[in-house]
């Protein structure tokens, strides 16, 4: 996977397939499936929860439903994270390594590496790599994801040690 480590830089192909100009969703309830995770993976996640910010890309924090240390909200359904989460099959594809996957592409945001996953309607899923657990974070609303990421990595940082999830 490739390492982009540059303070407050986004790799140039991250970029170009994250930013679109959006608005946060109102008032939005959302739900998130949460995460069954070893014990391990569990305490990290518990950890990240509490070093998790207030707000993320101007959104207040708003958890989804059910309640859980494993999942959180910004935003309604503009900003979904779940830790302990699998990892993603592209995460192992060697089109996504070798950048030909124009649906997938590896990069890093202040020190977080991230695999980003365009999906349907505007969503994109980033997951976190060299990680010790697999941090999932949608984003919904079309919006540029570069501050979500920003915003996020301090604690990602914090609570989530590099190294590799199993």
């Amino acid at each position: 996977m490739n390492s982009f480590r540059h303070r407050h830089t986004v790799a140039p192909a991250l970029a170009v397939l994250i930013t679109a100009a959006g608005c946060s969703s109102a008032d939005d309830s959302a739900s998130a499936a949460v995460p069954s995770p070893d014990a391990k993976v569990t305490k990290l996640c518990q950890n990240l929860d509490k070093a998790l910010p207030a707000t993320v890309d101007g959104e207040s924090r708003d958890d989804p439903a059910p309640a859980s240390e494993l999942t959180a909200g910004w935003g309604g359904v503009a900003i979904i994270l779940r830790c302990g989460v699998e990892r993603p099959p592209k995460m192992a594809d060697p089109k996504v390594a070798n950048g030909r996957d124009a649906d997938a592409v590896p990069g890093g945001v202040n020190g977080v590496d991230w695999l980003m996953e365009k999906r349907d309607h505007g969503t994109y899923r980033f997951t976190t790599a060299n990680r010790e657990a697999y941090v999932e974070v949608e984003v919904t609303d079309q919006r540029d994801s570069t501050g979500v990421l920003i915003d996020l990595a301090p604690a990602v940082k914090k609570a989530i040690p590099e190294g590799i999830a199993f």
